[in-house]
């Protein structure tokens, strides 16, 4: 089995890979005819994939595939990303965020100050939604759920999470509203691009955090400023930008109301994600489907 490899940190993934799936022959290049499948994301040595006719499977090493789906040479089943070390460590950021919002961490400033009023309330009493209900927004949401927290989701079909309240696409309202909480955990669709415009965030309760993992462009940056400056929202973790990195002039930087993080949430470890692409490969050459295959219409 001839396996191309076309993605950044050939180095970081040489070892995993081999070991994960030796009887692959794993290349950075050759006859495009000659490759049964391909490893793929973005900064890689190819864009065009039209001369990979042979090849039965696309397999991302990213998550999002927005980048990805909009290649018009891309013929193949294109599988996404699904890493269990990826999962875990968007779990650790949401709920290291959620927790540090709802617990007002930043209130204690380090001036002298005693001030030993501010008493958070208890998770349970806490209301969180996540939007989202992928794999990610699943994790997240049962791990806030076992941490006490009211949690609740929201997805454009409204599955969700065994025993979590799930809202469906026209129940956005009741999402929101009850959200003291989001977490945005989304794909970067038609749909979704700018959902938390200036109407969408003035349905959250007055003094809301907002936490935001999943995609740059889900958030109007100009809503969200103004809905900072007025109270609306207290407070936004932002990890992900329209433009990365995040110009040094960007508002977002000199906000007080804002935190940023470096796109860290979470990144596919090569050593887990390796058995997921090992999983796929032999499924292809066992004539089976692969697994997270992307539905191209959805753009997910």
């Amino acid at each position: 089995m001839r396996v191309l490899f076309s993605a950044p940190d050939w180095d970081r993934w040489q070892g995993p890979l081999a070991a994960a799936c030796p009887e692959a022959e794993f290349l950075l290049k050759g006859d495009p005819e000659g490759f049964d499948a391909i490893i793929y994301a973005p900064g890689g040595e190819i864009e065009d994939l039209s001369p990979y006719r042979n090849a039965k499977l696309v397999q991302s090493l990213w998550a999002g595939v927005e980048r990805i789906v909009t290649n018009r040479t891309l013929t193949q089943p294109l599988a996404r990303m699904v890493d269990p070390g990826l999962e875990q460590g968007m779990v650790e950021y949401c709920c290291g965020w959620v927790l540090r919002m709802h617990l007002g961490m930043d209130n204690y400033a380090q001036d002298g100050i005693w001030r030993n009023d501010i008493v958070p309330p208890l998770a349970h009493q806490r209301q969180v939604t996540v939007l989202g209900a992928g794999a990610l927004g699943k994790a997240v949401a049962r791990a806030l759920h076992g941490l006490g927290f009211d949690v609740a989701t929201w997805s454009a079909s409204g599955r969700g999470a065994d025993g979590i309240t799930a809202y469906s696409g026209d129940e956005l309202r009741q999402a929101l509203t009850r959200a003291e909480i989001v977490v945005i955990l989304l794909p970067d669709t038609a749909e979704t691009q700018n959902l938390m415009d200036s109407d969408r965030l003035a349905m959250l309760p007055k003094g809301a955090a907002i936490v935001n993992p999943g995609r740059g462009t889900l958030i109007d940056d100009e809503a969200l400023l103004a809905a900072l400056d007025s109270g609306q929202v207290r407070h936004a973790v932002l990890d992900v930008f329209r433009t990365e990195p995040l110009p040094p002039d960007h508002p977002f930087w000199s906000n007080s109301s804002v935190t940023v993080t470096p796109h860290i949430a979470s990144e596919t470890r090569a050593d887990t994600a390796a058995k997921v692409v090992a999983e796929n490969l032999r499924r292809v050459m066992r004539g089976e489907e692969p697994l997270f295959l992307v539905d191209r219409d959805k753009g997910y």
